[in-house]
């Protein structure tokens, strides 16, 4: 059985939406997502540099843009034939749209809303968010909570984001919790995921208000308990309650290993998720789509473990 999953916010980097734009009839759907959503995409794709890309407004309609892109030129969702999808904080919008919940349209423009509200959020304090690597559970978690910081992502694999303000995560590079062998700061703009982001919920219950979400047609597992959702009034609803919430990467892989994954399959830009399960889901084969150099891979793949 093949999952197919979507990143977050943090894996994009300068120039990676460049190789894809050679497919054909790619540069010309970028440019039509570009104009409906008043943002210049294969700007920020191709030419942009890091801090730009970093702007939370920018980083979350690329980085669906980009996994929407990246799974078409794999082939029709029916052809691919997943018997799971799910994404990764801003990934789930991506994955909603793989599962039929929202069409493409729909889907970059509640990304959309939700870059731009929280960025606005995120501009209220200096927030940011830091890995933790390594360390137990059971003890890394009071820690962060005695530092006022909030487990924003419990991602497995040995893996616990931290959020909160700057301040706060400058004290957590000073005063690590016992068995983390390392913090690294991430290349986002906020305290994702954690009560920094609450008024952005706003916004998105109102633009969600005017879309109609279809119900998932493959199954769709979602970051608040690792559970797959059947209709997709939920999902969207989720999706929306998500932001101020943390991501429970982990309770995902254990929900893809009750389904009995045996492949999964990240879109561009990959490779986030693919290191997380082949530490949390040892003999299950991973591929990251980083260029279309790897699509021949991913369809190697997906004619092994798709639709099984």
């Amino acid at each position: 059985m093949l999952v197919l999953v979507a990143p977050g916010q943090g894996a994009q980097t300068p120039g990676f939406l460049t190789p894809w734009l050679d497919l054909p009839g790619a540069a010309d759907r970028v440019a039509a997502w570009s104009d409906a959503l008043g943002l210049d995409l294969v700007h920020y794709g191709t030419q942009a540099d890091a801090d730009a890309i970093r702007d939370t407004a920018v980083a979350q309609p690329l980085l669906v843009a980009a996994g929407l892109l990246s799974a078409a030129a794999l082939g029709d969702i029916s052809d691919i034939a997943p018997g799971a999808v799910a994404g990764h904080s801003v990934g789930e919008i991506t994955a909603a749209a793989f599962a039929g919940v929202l069409d493409d349209t729909a889907a970059l423009g509640l990304v959309r809303t939700r870059g731009l509200a929280m960025a606005d959020a995120a501009a209220v304090t200096e927030t940011g968010m830091s890995a933790l690597l390594g360390g137990d559970p059971e003890v890394t978690l009071p820690h962060l909570e005695k530092l006022g910081l909030t487990p924003a992502n419990i991602n497995g694999a040995g893996q616990i984001v931290a959020a909160g303000t700057l301040e706060q995560l400058a004290t957590l590079n000073e005063d690590k919790p016992e068995g983390v062998r390392k913090v690294v700061a991430l290349k986002v703009a906020g305290a994702f995921h954690t009560h920094h982001m609450a008024p952005a919920v706003t916004a998105l219950e109102e633009a969600a208000a005017k879309l109609s979400p279809a119900d998932p047609k493959v199954t769709y597992v979602s970051n608040k308990d690792g559970r797959a959702v059947a209709s997709g009034a939920e999902v969207l609803q989720r999706l929306v309650g998500q932001v101020a919430n943390p991501v429970r990467w982990d309770l995902c892989m254990e929900t893809f290993k009750e389904l009995g994954v045996t492949a999964l399959v990240e879109v561009c830009p990959g490779g986030t998720l693919t290191g997380l399960a082949k530490r949390a889901l040892p003999g299950v084969k991973t591929l990251a789509l980083k260029t279309p150099d790897d699509l021949e891979a991913a369809r190697a793949l997906l004619a092994e473990h798709a639709g099984a």
